[in-house]
């Protein structure tokens, strides 16, 4: 059961908090000074459990700005080191669906390219393999469905890299619809990225029981135009 507080709470326990992240919120500090996911979170959890001092909430993995959907957060130290070994060690699963332009040449399929992030711009490359500081990224894809020069996406990551869907699927000619750094020819300013994290799964870092949570996009164009599937 969701409770209702500012931020959609899926699940939550001693040690850890599962939340569905809202579209165009950093998870974190940035230099938009905007509020962001991590600070709402410390703020609610201090509200509701009328906790004095600092509020200890470890931030395991990201999600773009733009980007909503299922996230983890650890309420304790110890939960935050099992969690981000699960992730370092691939233990953790994370898909995503996604909206692109277009339909890849194959139903299914695993795309491979190494990146390489400027970050000054804040913007991910696709490059040789042979270049410094490149990092592989994988990640598998099904296509569940195409309409009106869109298809829909289920996508599983194998790595975690920055902007990871946008590049690749850009690279390969199909860009995420509203993607405007990846997709700018295709999209229309002021167009929300189509890109959700839709279920993610692990071991629970002190239960030690597999679990999964999942997070549904919004019934608005163009996930509305797969009802049922996204």
């Amino acid at each position: 059961m969701k409770t209702q507080h500012p931020i959609p709470v899926i699940y939550e326990d001693n040690h850890i908090l599962i939340v569905e992240k809202p579209v165009n919120i950093p998870t974190q500090q940035d230099i938009s000074g905007d509020m962001d996911l991590l600070t709402m979170l410390k703020q609610d959890i201090k509200e509701r459990y009328n906790k004095p001092g600092n509020v200890f909430l470890g931030l395991v993995h990201r999600l773009d700005r733009p980007v909503g959907g299922v996230m983890v957060f650890a309420k304790t130290s110890k939960a935050a080191s099992r969690l981000s070994n699960s992730i370092r060690t691939h233990q953790m699963e994370k898909e995503y669906m996604a909206v692109i332009h277009g339909t890849p040449s194959k139903q299914k399929g695993k795309l491979i390219h190494y990146l390489k992030k400027d970050t000054n711009l804040n913007k991910v490359y696709s490059v040789a393999k042979n270049v410094k500081d490149s990092k592989e990224a994988i990640l598998e894809y099904e296509i569940k469905g195409s309409r009106d020069g869109f298809s829909l996406a289920q996508i599983r990551l194998h790595t975690g890299r920055s902007h990871q869907i946008r590049v690749q699927f850009s690279e390969i000619g199909c860009p995420l619809y509203g993607d405007q750094k990846y997709g700018e020819k295709g999209n229309k300013k002021n167009q929300q990225i189509a890109l959700w994290s839709k279920r993610i799964s692990f071991c629970h870092p002190t239960l030690k029981n597999d679990i999964e949570f999942h997070s549904s996009p919004p019934p608005v164009f163009p996930w509305n135009l797969w009802k049922g599937n996204s």
